[in-house]
């Protein structure tokens, strides 16, 4: 499985993929289905981790139909997610041996990495071999186990950096480099510094300017007549510069599509590309086959649809600064509408990328609609560091909206929503906690929204009760005790009563508080 480089804000996403591919999940697949085969899937392998399906359907765009799972403490329902997931990687290591690659860990949300982080601690004895890569300003605690090897992937050597060099020629030329070729080799070796990549880039640059164009014959590889003399050659010196100049000499068609490309993302099923650009799957497929034979793109053998791939990161990188921003805005929002259609049976697996297309295309309305979505949904997984980014980019936004007569009650679910994540990373009694409950408070009084004021005011209650500023929780729990009695809601007059009960406890008023 990869995580995007988009995807750090986004809970679950890397392992979500990854599930998808286990329990072969098709797009097309209705929620009854989804519940079908991972049901099936699950008990074949083992009927004693039928317990830990109500943990995997949430994941999956399955519906929780247990209301007690609903209302489980969060950092509990978190657990008991990491350790069905465990139990169920750990059961299918022993049917075969399993690997489980996940690159770009630099790029990994914070609840993949406490998954991986646990999941690591439980295979020194199991036949799983975890493959992860990251750049060098990643940090981990693996470092200490005896289980763990790392392999460091320096620059190459001078011999290494030849011999790849060597190949390439061979492989794109034909033959193997004669003697004459060596000042070449040279001047490519000093430009690249060890980078293959830089190195294969090189190769493709020279190729398509025409420079190299030989044939296999009696004198091995013959140069083009382009490449009349070194000082002739045009070789950026960066790879970001080469990777520019080989998109700027493509077809019409074919830059276009590969900037597309870049702004839906650094994978792409070709069902998703098809709404995007509007041509039909014949000419899409031909373009896509010329940017994988010019080494733009890879195909992913991924189930159940033909998906495409950037060759690196950086490739994606360049085709997307290299938009107009205008155009850039206009395709992620196509992007994003694509995808709304494509996934309208199980939308709430697309929240996260629908906010982030609908943010980055400009359409601050939809983007907002779908932060409070995703910003919710990692709560309910507590992803809480997930769930104040969302929020507090949907609350810039609203800001920036003008002041319509719905803009207060679109900021009412949001400020709540937002307080109920502060309160877990930053703890119940902070200023900024106090902040969003006194905003939402305000809004609630205006709107004359009485369940969500109750929960304002219930969030209010533990701030100055966990502060011991018992005189303003008592004043606070006798407003939500009149709230729940005037709405004669049992749910609500239980937290009322608890509420008031809990703080004229430690006023001393013990009669009372029995």
């Amino acid at each position: 499985t990869v995580s995007a480089s988009h995807a750090k804000t986004f809970a679950y996403l890397p392992l979500i993929d990854l599930l998808k591919g286990y329990f072969e999940l098709s797009p097309r697949d209705d929620e009854r289905k989804r519940r079908e085969k991972v049901t099936g899937k699950v008990l074949t392998l083992d009927r004693s981790l039928e317990d830990t399906l109500p943990y995997l359907f949430p994941l999956l765009g399955v519906t929780e139909p247990d209301p007690a799972l609903q209302q489980m403490d969060p950092r509990v329902r978190r657990e008991r997610t990491f350790a069905a997931l465990k139990r169920l990687l750990v059961r299918e290591s022993l049917n075969q041996p399993l690997v489980l690659i996940v690159e770009d860990l630099h790029w990994l949300d914070a609840e993949t990495q406490a998954f991986l982080n646990l999941f690591g601690e439980s295979i020194a004895s199991a036949r799983v071999l975890l493959l992860v890569d990251y750049r060098p300003e990643y940090r981990h605690s693996w470092g200490g186990k005896t289980y763990y090897t790392q392999l460091r992937l320096d620059p190459f050597g001078e011999r290494e950096a030849e011999e790849l060099l060597t190949a390439l020629l061979a492989e794109k030329v034909g033959g193997q480099p004669t003697a004459s070729f060596q000042p070449l080799k040279r001047l490519i070796l000093a430009k690249a510094q060890g980078n293959p990549f830089f190195i294969e880039e090189i190769i493709q640059e020279l190729c398509e300017q025409g420079v190299l164009a030989g044939t296999e014959g009696e004198s091995g590889l013959n140069p083009s007549p382009a490449a009349t003399s070194l000082t002739d050659l045009h070789i950026p010196t960066t790879v970001h510069a080469i990777l520019a100049s080989r998109i700027d000499r493509l077809p019409p068609e074919e830059k276009d599509l590969l900037q597309t490309l870049a702004v839906v993302g650094k994978e792409f099923p070709v069902r998703l590309l098809t709404h995007v650009t509007g041509r039909s799957a014949d000419t899409l497929q031909t373009l896509l086959s010329r940017l994988r034979a010019a080494e733009f793109l890879y195909e992913q053998p991924v189930f159940p649809e033909p998906t495409y791939a950037f060759k690196h990161a950086l490739t994606q990188e360049v085709a997307y600064t290299s938009l107009l921003i205008e155009r850039r805005k206009a395709l992620h929002e196509r992007t994003a509408g694509a995808i709304e259609e494509l996934c309208q049976q199980h939308l709430e697996e697309c929240y996260g990328e629908l906010a982030y297309h609908y943010t980055r295309g400009g359409n601050a309305e939809k983007a907002v609609e779908f932060l409070r979505r995703a910003g919710q949904q990692a709560t309910r997984r507590s992803a809480y560091g997930e769930a104040v980014g969302h929020l507090t980019t949907a609350l810039e936004l609203l800001r920036a909206l003008p002041d319509k007569s719905d803009r207060a009650q679109r900021e009412l679910p949001l400020q709540l929503a937002f307080a109920a994540a502060l309160q877990a990373t930053k703890g119940p009694a902070a200023p900024e906690v106090e902040r969003a409950y006194t905003r939402a408070r305000a809004l609630c009084q205006r709107e004359q929204d009485a369940p969500q004021l109750f929960s304002a005011l219930r969030g209010l209650w533990v701030l100055h009760h966990v502060r011991a500023e018992l005189t303003t929780a008592r004043e606070i729990g006798e407003q939500l005790l009149g709230m729940a009695e005037q709405l004669q809601d049992p749910a609500l007059l239980l937290e009322a009563h608890r509420a008031l009960g809990s703080t004229l406890l430690w006023q001393g008023e013990f009669s009372r508080a029995r």
